[in-house]
């Protein structure tokens, strides 16, 4: 071939290849259109709801949401009653904390009485206390009463030897009770010798103990056993059924528990100490 069949050539190619390009741009513009058109169609389906791309995965959506929302209730009901069954364990176990205390509270005044009215009744029946010293006493309480009537004691009359203490009047006649009390047991050849050493400088209680109990630096000692806290221990009462406690305080002159149901109540030692209550090691 000669220049000019080669240049002939080269241009039929040139303009083959440039019918081809506008071919494949048309072609390309028109898929593109199409493309669009469909893109538009789906759309328009998806904003009206009628898509079965869009419906499908919104029914999966519905149905979790229905099971979660079920699910939230039936937690939601649990979380409620289990709140009110929490409330209804704290009021019960605070009543019961309080009926304890209240229990307590009536047992220990009651042998503070007791004790009080056997002392009396010991003092009655052993003991004729007709002196001078009550009629003062009245006296006094009487004038005391009234705060326009002049302040006057009439002196206290006592034969024989004695002794002078700057004591009020109650407290020497419970000092004379106990020397009286001390002549009645001793007898009348034991009196003279050991009269100085029964008159005290204070109210001498005279108090039997059934049981050896005592506080001594955060621990307790009860018949001689030591009790710690932390220690689960049976207390036993008359009467009643033995009771298993966990000692949460050990003051001076009581003892803190905890009970298997939550409620706390106290022990004083007194009480230990005159059989009232027993405990022991569970």
């Amino acid at each position: 071939m000669d220049d000019e069949d080669c240049e002939r050539r080269r241009m039929e190619c040139l303009d083959e290849m440039s019918n081809l390009e506008k071919q494949f741009t048309d072609l390309k513009d028109q898929l593109y259109k199409e493309r669009l058109s469909q893109v538009d169609a789906k759309l328009q389906e998806v904003i009206a709801g009628k898509a079965p791309e869009y419906l499908e995965p919104l029914a999966t959506l519905q149905e979790n949401m229905q099971i979660r929302t079920k699910v939230a209730g039936i937690y939601r009901e649990l979380c409620l009653e289990s709140v009110k069954n929490k409330y209804e364990c704290e009021i019960q176990a605070s009543r019961q904390h309080c009926e304890s205390e209240k229990l307590l509270l009536y047992d220990t005044v009651q042998s503070e009485l007791e004790e009080k009215i056997r002392r009396l009744e010991e003092d009655r029946h052993s003991i004729d206390i007709t002196s001078e010293l009550w009629n003062d006493e009245l006296q006094s309480r009487k004038k005391r009463k009234d705060p326009f009537s002049p302040d006057k004691k009439k002196p206290v009359v006592v034969s024989g030897p004695y002794i002078v203490y700057m004591l009020q009047d109650l407290d020497i006649l419970e000092d004379w009770t106990t020397i009286r009390k001390a002549m009645a047991t001793l007898g009348p050849h034991r009196v003279k010798s050991e009269l100085f050493q029964l008159i005290p400088l204070a109210p001498v209680k005279l108090e039997k103990h059934l049981h050896s109990a005592k506080s001594e630096e955060g621990r307790l000692y009860y018949d001689g056993e030591w009790y710690i806290r932390g220690q689960t221990i049976c207390i036993d009462k008359k009467d009643e059924c033995p009771t298993s406690a966990i000692i949460t305080t050990i003051n001076h002159d009581e003892v803190w528990f905890k009970r298997s149901d939550g409620s706390k109540s106290k022990l004083y030692i007194s009480q230990l100490q005159k059989g009232k209550y027993s405990i022991k090691h569970s």
